[in-house]
């Protein structure tokens, strides 16, 4: 059952103006939260007990629409640009207003205290307030849990309220449309309006973190999967979308810490979750056996359609959306690891996915070309096969995570290099992309090459191989890796058209260097020597 709602202090909500009733469910259980999905007709059991429901209009995080407020706080720390908008503060109180008015007219509430960072140094408390109870659920999944004796005491560091089903009249709101996310630093609040994509919660938490952490306290906020081997060696992964950062995170033999969001203090890793919140779209059992898995009764899957005529889940079908996806808790995975916590990292993989098929497979980064390639954050995106596009979309976000940074991309540059300085982590660049040719010519990395990669890089077989340097980028290659083909250690070699790899290394170079140009004279040297060089 749920706490009964006396059993937290109400106090907080009656003074933002929120009403507090019988009709205010706190701490509700999975069960519970499943079960008032299903009475309200919002959601449907799964052949394997998950509740798959559908998000509306949104799909997918509306970027353009979540504001952080320019106030004397945050107006000459942000990093002001078309990811991070400002939203002056008398349109946060009008936005405020409507959002509470909004949950005080809804017949049920669903309040849930829960927490971000699993090391306790750094503890996040947070209270979600929202009117429907599968968003509730997500925050079980994805946040930290209380326990019984935490929660007599529990005092919320930030509030979020969720008003899902709320059109805000956006002209006297000061915003683009209906719909809005909105930051608060001075009053330590995350608004929601018009948007039931729960990721906004999620993401929107990480951000608040981002801005946070560093400043306060000098740890690193990072877009990352990490886990932890038998001899408590961490690793970190980091990676856009279509990189592998999940499946290669991923191990029979090493414990999960993370998938996503971690911190790096002066003590070692942390997850910032408690849960996972995977994409879908394409799932298998063979290849994603946890993800697959973790797939049951307590799991909230958003977007997907089910095979005709039964409850079993169609992974393929992509007629809603793309972005399917599916929130589940940590221990739902069983190579887990408890706490999610480790230390420093012995090694950090940078993965991307080169469409140009000119990046080597793997190389062994500097210290300057780790924090280069860490502010750049490449990868390539390709706009459809379906279309016969073969000419790649180059993808460039800052640190891997742009959409995710309050502050200026050097400040968390600058933090990395600092640490890779104190702990000496190897770093690693992975192409996950092509080989022998761009895409349409050349061919996809096979997964089972970059495993081995990754693990010849995590046994030390990586360490005292022979390297050359590549001639574009300064890579070192090495010229051997256990379990990958020489056919591919080197790219060039691996295309049969020597021209058109040179000129097509030049013109990825070309655009790291181009991208790098919005940093002018911000960056220290060491950064900007780390990149590549036109001959």
């Amino acid at each position: 059952m749920a706490v009964p709602v006396f059993l937290f202090s109400p106090g907080e909500l009656i003074r933002y103006g929120l009403k507090v009733s019988d009709s205010t469910h706190y701490q509700a259980s999975r069960g519970e939260l499943i079960k008032a999905t299903l009475q309200l007709g919002e959601g449907t059991l799964s052949d394997t007990g998950a509740l798959v429901v559908e998000t509306g209009k949104f799909t997918g995080r509306s970027p353009k629409d979540r504001f952080i407020v320019k106030d004397h706080i945050t107006t000459n720390t942000v990093n002001w640009n078309d990811i991070n908008l400002p939203l002056e503060t008398h349109y946060f109180d009008i936005i405020f207003s409507h959002v509470t008015a909004y949950l005080n007219s809804q017949p049920e509430l669903w309040v849930r205290d829960c927490y971000a960072c699993a090391d306790a140094e750094y503890r996040f408390n947070i209270r979600i307030v929202n009117e429907k109870p599968w968003i509730n659920l997500f925050a079980a999944n994805m946040f930290l849990q209380p326990t019984e004796e935490e929660l007599e005491d529990f005092g919320p560091h930030w509030h979020i309220f969720s008003a899902s089903g709320l059109q805000l009249p956006y002209k006297a709101c000061g915003i683009r449309q209906e719909n809005a996310v909105v930051i608060s630093f001075k009053h330590k609040m995350i608004l929601i309006a018009g948007t039931a994509y729960t990721g906004e919660i999620k993401k929107a938490v990480f951000s608040v973190l981002n801005y946070l952490l560093p400043i306060e306290k000098n740890v690193l906020g990072m877009h990352c999967a990490a886990n932890i081997g038998a001899k408590n060696d961490a690793a970190l992964f980091f990676g856009l979308s279509g990189t592998g950062k999940t499946t290669l995170s991923t191990s029979p033999e090493r414990k999960l810490i993370g998938d996503d969001e971690h911190g790096w203090s002066d003590e070692g890793i942390f997850n910032f979750e408690g849960g996972c919140y995977a994409k879908c779209i394409g799932l298998e059992e063979d290849k994603e056996p946890d993800i697959y898995k973790a797939i049951r009764y307590g799991a909230l899957v958003e977007n997907t359609r089910f095979i005709s005529g039964t409850d079993r889940i169609d992974f393929f079908d992509k007629s809603i959306t793309e972005n399917t996806r599916v929130s589940y808790p940590l221990h739902f995975i069983s190579n887990i690891a408890e706490p999610s916590q480790g230390a420093a990292p012995d090694n950090i993989f940078f993965l991307t996915c080169d469409a140009y098929g000119v990046l080597p497979p793997v190389s062994r980064l500097t210290r300057e070309q780790a924090m280069y390639h860490f502010i750049s954050g490449y990868t390539a995106k390709i706009a459809g096969t379906e279309t016969g596009i073969t000419e790649p979309k180059v993808v460039f976000s800052a640190c891997f995570g742009a959409p995710f940074l309050p502050l200026h991309p050097v400040v968390y540059t600058k933090m990395l290099g600092e640490k890779l300085h104190k702990h000496e982590a190897n770093v690693w660049l992975i192409n996950t992309g092509w080989t022998g040719g761009s895409y349409g010519t050349g061919k996809r990395i096979l997964l089972r090459y970059t495993r081995a990669i990754i693990h010849a890089a995590l046994h030390g077989k990586l360490n005292d191989a022979v390297y050359s340097t590549d001639k574009f980028f300064g890579l070192a290659v090495p010229q051997s890796c256990p379990g990958v083909p020489y056919s591919i250690i080197n790219p060039e070699n691996a295309w049969n058209d020597k021209n058109a790899y040179v000129q097509t290394a030049k013109k990825l170079a070309g655009q790291f260097i181009k991208n790098f140009e919005q940093y002018g004279n911000t960056v220290p040297a060491e950064i900007m020597n780390g990149g590549p060089v036109l001959l």
